[in-house]
């Protein structure tokens, strides 16, 4: 079973997490046979956050409950406080999970947080365009490997800039193998377009037989 650790801080951007942990939470459109997945809040102490749209979340555990497997993963939301040095144990975290094949996933602000320790100067990633982590991280170096796109995947990391939630849900989601292809497929293009036939589509792709 895949355990999903969805860092939580002050300002944290709400709208960037919708998508994916709703989906990996709920299990709605897993495939038939797919394991449920274990979703936990972590933050770096037992206090309550308050997120930018003026939620409160009270974290589930702490950094070092998260267990450094591949069946592990660990979302990182954009937030306006990452360059607070108390975040600085979760970005050495991802560091170990990510060295132990498990999935890192960082959205917006917290491209930068990885940026800012050299986490994406060797891999492919992206962020909120180009020259924005040069911006807030004067010693990044991964210009190199930066792809203008609003989500990549590079092997067990997957970035995104904040208009990039969508793409980077999916390719969490496809990453996890928990949707059948032609499921994800519709999935995606419903929520992008909005057009019917992309729903219906995707109801049909629950009905048993109708697998890829």
């Amino acid at each position: 079973m895949f355990t999903i650790y969805v860092y939580i801080l002050d300002t944290l951007a709400d709208w960037e997490l919708g998508h994916v942990t709703s989906e990996l939470n709920s299990g709605r459109f897993f495939k038939k046979g797919a394991e449920r997945v274990s979703l936990k809040t972590v933050s770096y102490s037992n206090e309550p956050i308050t997120t930018m749209g003026g939620m409160t979340i009270v974290p589930d555990c702490l950094i070092d409950d998260i267990v450094v497997s591949e069946t592990s993963v660990l979302i990182l939301p954009g937030a306006n406080t990452w360059d607070d040095p108390k975040h600085c144990a979760i970005i050495e975290k991802a560091g170990e999970l990510l060295s132990s094949g498990a999935l890192v996933c960082a959205i917006c602000g917290a491209t930068a947080a990885l940026a800012n320790v050299g986490m994406l100067d060797t891999r492919l990633h992206t962020s909120n365009g180009p020259g924005f982590l040069e911006m807030f991280c004067p010693g990044y170096k991964g210009q190199n490997f930066y792809i203008d796109e609003p989500s990549v995947a590079d092997n067990n990391l997957i970035t995104a800039g904040s208009t990039g939630a969508l793409l980077w849900a999916k390719q969490i989601i496809e990453h996890l193998g928990v949707f059948e292809s032609n499921t994800l497929e519709s999935w995606y293009a419903y929520f992008s377009t909005g057009k019917p036939e992309h729903f219906f589509a995707l109801m049909q792709s629950l009905q048993p037989g109708k697998e890829n």
